[in-house]
C-alpha cells in the first residue's frame, strides 16, 4: 500500500499492489488475473477490501503498542 491522495484520489489517496511469493525460487513476483484471488492492473480491488476499515484510514493492521 502506498498513500498519494494526488495519484490515488479515487481510493482514499492509497495505492495497493499485490504480490505472489514462489518458495522454490525465494522470489516475488505482481499477481496476476491468472492468480487466486485475480489481481486486476488498477488499486480498486485492495480498496474494495479495506473499506470495512475505513475509519482506521483503510488500514487492517496498526502498530503494536511500545
Amino acid at each position: 500500500m502506498l498513500k498519494d491522495s494526488k495519484r490515488f484520489a479515487d481510493s482514499g489517496g492509497w495505492g495497493y499492489g499485490a504480490f505472489e511469493y514462489d518458495a522454490a525460487s525465494d522470489v516475488f513476483r505482481p499477481a496476476t488475473t491468472a492468480d487466486n484471488p485475480p489481481q486486476e492492473n488498477d488499486a480498486k480491488c485492495g480498496y474494495a477490501c479495506h473499506t470495512v476499515v475505513q475509519n482506521r484510514d483503510y488500514v487492517f493492521t496498526e502498530y503494536g503498542k511500545r
